[in-house]
């Protein structure tokens, strides 16, 4: 595992010492300030102002964030984790992958472009870019999702789908993932206490749902439980899963079958 690039690129609009403190203290003399509002006599960056854009960014050296490996090389992880913004509200916060359902999802790509990320975006919505990444695949996306597969196997590693988007419904009811709760799911990764939970298929999805976590308030892994609504959960989980369905109809004849039956299931 290596990384070139030896820095961080970060969203800063709203950025908090509270929720983000690595970030946050991050950014100091020999940091790069994009489209972010700065008064010119006090020099006070003023980290809520969306005056020029929403996208507002910063960049700064790895060296900046306490314990940064500063080689950027390390083992392999004894976790991978898939990032993922579901603006439907129907994901878990976080599941547990199969390697077949790591190279699925990981053909799928699927997430939320956000609002102030893009021109054009107001509001959430959803899209499936293949690998994470569409544009930088130069061999067929396939390859990469079955070297991700082999090396889960090979090395024994968990593989997570982490859901930062929302909860308790849709984007316009629900409400966001917090960050606090977020980074406690990813404790509980990290230090083996989800992989020790018992975990339960989601009945559309597949994806394996720990049963408990100390981080988690009781029925907030279970997306169906966190809406008041019952059926619109499940028609909007259904509906997704169709979407996920049509989109990996391009991988149909390339993929195993275990590979394509590890996807959601639209009848369910």
């Amino acid at each position: 595992m290596f990384n070139f690039e030896g820095g961080c690129y970060a969203k800063v609009i709203d950025l908090d010492a509270e929720a983000e403190p690595q970030i946050y203290h991050a950014i100091r003399f020999g940091s790069i300030l994009e489209n972010v509002i700065i008064d010119p006599q006090t020099r006070v960056i003023d980290y809520s102002s969306d005056f020029l854009t929403e996208n507002t960014r910063a960049t700064y050296p790895i060296d900046h964030i306490p314990g940064a490996v500063l080689g950027g090389v390390g083992n392999h992880p004894r976790n991978v984790f898939l990032l993922t913004c579901d603006a439907y509200g129907v994901l878990p916060p976080i599941a547990k992958l199969t390697p077949a359902m790591a190279s699925y999802h990981f053909l799928s790509g699927f997430t939320s472009k956000v609002a102030g990320t893009e021109v054009g975006i107001d509001e959430p919505r959803p899209t499936f870019s293949t690998c994470y990444g569409a544009p930088f695949m130069p061999l067929h996306p396939d390859r990469y999702a079955t070297m991700l597969a082999e090396r889960l196997a090979w090395h024994g590693a968990d593989c997570w789908l982490v859901n930062t988007g929302w909860t308790g419904g849709p984007y316009d009811t629900g409400h966001r993932m917090s960050i606090e709760f977020t980074r406690g799911l990813l404790t509980a990764a990290l230090d083996g206490a989800l992989a020790n939970a018992g975990f339960t298929p989601h009945p559309v999805f597949k994806v394996l749902v720990p049963d408990g976590c100390d981080c988690a308030a009781e029925g907030e892994l279970d997306p169906r439980a966190t809406w008041a609504d019952k059926d619109a959960y499940d028609a909007t989980a259904r509906g997704l899963a169709g979407m996920f369905a049509d989109n990996f109809a391009q991988y149909r004849d390339t993929v195993t079958a275990e590979v394509l039956a590890a996807g959601p299931d639209a009848t369910a």
